[in-house]
């Protein structure tokens, strides 16, 4: 009887991880289970790293919000709050896309919150 291996099956599999590793240094886009470790290392940096780019785009629109409505002497706070009070439905990102390009919209919509 014939010994029945999977050489063919195994090199297109390690072929493919490998051409997912271009660009590593040294073993880690060479031998294969150096390969599959620094894959899997990048997988879950990559994971880590789109969870935190939502983090860091709030931060970003946030700190953008808030310079806009120092301008007008007062906090960021404050304007939060007397948002929430009067029930305005306009989220941070909305907000800050306003603030930053249109000035004037963005002034009368702080005119109609702080009253």
């Amino acid at each position: 009887m014939v010994r029945v291996t999977n050489g063919l099956q195994r090199q297109r599999r390690h072929k493919k991880f490998i051409r997912l590793a271009k660009g590593f240094r040294l073993w880690r886009s060479k031998v294969y289970k150096q390969v599959r470790l620094a894959l899997v290392k990048q997988w879950q940096h990559a994971y880590k790293s789109r969870k935190e780019k939502k983090r860091d785009f709030r931060r970003l629109r946030i700190e953008r919000l808030s310079a806009a409505v120092k301008e007008k002497g007062n906090r960021y706070s404050t304007f939060i709050g007397s948002m929430t009070k009067k029930n305005v439905i306009l989220d941070r990102k909305v907000l800050s896309n306003i603030a930053i390009a249109f000035p004037q919209v963005f002034d009368k919509v702080y005119a109609e919150i702080v009253k």
